[in-house]
């Protein structure tokens, strides 16, 4: 019998891939089902960036191999969005990486600065991935708490307490997914002082800056954070572009280029004509974020109103695509899921995905039509 690896021996199939399947044999079954579980935008992109997709396609270079770094245009767009949306200065030729989707960093990023028996610093509750992709290298995640006590932002103290000495890398997300709690200027200089004294490398994944937030920020507007720090984006949340699979990576060019040589090695160019549509995203102006977030504000007072009917508890403060809700207590994440899909037909997705601090929350998706969310609590 041909065994796999045993990396594999702690890494479980993602939760949304195994409880979609779930969800899909129910529809199958003729079950109503109102998915407000995932995070996939169900609005179409800049009508620009599909026009330059379908214009692309003509051109003689359309179907070849592309550069791994790719298009000069594409990473310009890059750098000119970080300085006119962040106020970030970064050379388009030496600290842009374009990536087939934010994810995809987050393995190249791992595996450009992970060795066997490393440790990486896991926010909990956080992005799987983040402890997915450390397994899988045969290193160690190392979960710090984040707590509705605290904004969901880390104790520093606490972090100072714990043996450092083979932590190569703390992921952080600001916004924070699934809470959509906010980081202050306060928080991002510390934790760059905190990788710089223990040379860590700080990735700030963030995805979910542009979505019912008002203040969009980058890591790297602050003093030092090149020198420690890199960030990941992506217009899969910001342009409704998931399934195009354009993130980007963002940072000093040693850092950078270390991913670059990992990246090089494991796929290719991303297709030339989602890139031109990338660029044309990339350009829009501020009103598409203002459109964009008027939706998503029709939506989430719709998601607050069904929290309420399953008398849930949610911070309107907070940012981002979901809306992160603390259930009555002693009622548990998963059974409380379980019988809403169960009675309702409803699918929500149950804190504990995200980790241990998780227990206890659920997490709402704005990705469906005000109608469906309606429907949803007229149900309930």
């Amino acid at each position: 019998m041909i065994e796999v690896a045993k990396r594999l021996q702690n890494v479980e199939e993602y939760y949304f891939s195994k409880k979609l399947r779930e969800v899909a044999f129910l529809k199958s079954q003729g079950k109503p089902i109102i998915n407000l579980g995932i995070g996939s935008p169900d609005l179409a992109p800049p009508f620009k960036a599909s026009l330059a997709l379908q214009d692309s396609l003509a051109d003689d270079v359309a179907h070849k191999y592309q550069s791994y770094q790719g298009l000069p245009e594409l990473r310009e767009a890059i750098s000119n969005f970080y300085k006119r949306q962040y106020n970030v200065h970064v050379s388009a030729q030496t600290e842009v990486l374009p990536l087939m989707g934010s994810k995809e960093g987050v393995m190249h990023i791992s595996m450009a600065f992970l060795n066997k028996g490393d440790k990486v610093l896991v926010p909990n509750p956080g992005y799987p991935t983040y402890a997915a992709v450390t397994k899988l290298l045969e290193a160690k995640p190392v979960y710090y708490k984040l707590t509705e006590a605290s904004n969901w932002q880390p104790d520093f103290a606490a972090l100072e307490r714990l043996d450092l000495k083979r932590v190569k890398i703390m992921w952080i997300n600001y916004p924070h997914m699934p809470t959509g709690s906010n980081a202050d200027n306060k928080f991002y200089d510390k934790v760059i002082a905190f990788g710089k004294r223990h040379d860590i490398l700080i990735v700030n994944d963030n995805p979910y800056s542009f979505v019912l937030n008002e203040k969009p920020i980058s890591i790297l507007r602050y003093n030092g954070a090149k020198d420690v720090c890199l960030e990941l984006n992506s217009l899969s949340k910001t342009f409704n572009m998931s399934g195009w699979r354009v993130g980007m990576l963002i940072g000093n060019y040693d850092f950078v280029s270390a991913v670059l040589r990992v990246k090089s090695n494991m796929d290719s160019g991303m297709f030339y004509g989602i890139q031109k549509g990338a660029i044309e995203a990339l350009q829009c102006s501020d009103m598409w974020f203002q459109s964009l977030n008027s939706v998503y504000q029709t939506r989430r007072d719709l998601i607050w109103q069904l929290a309420d009917h399953l008398n849930c508890i949610y911070d309107k403060d907070a940012t981002g695509l979901f809306v992160w809700a603390k259930l009555p207590a002693h009622v548990k994440s998963e059974e409380f899921t379980d019988l809403v899909l169960k009675e309702h037909s409803i699918f929500i997705t149950p804190g504990t995905v995200f980790g241990s601090q998780g227990e206890g929350y659920v997490r709402f998706s704005l990705c469906a039509t005000a109608g469906i969310i309606k429907e949803a609590i007229s149900r309930v």
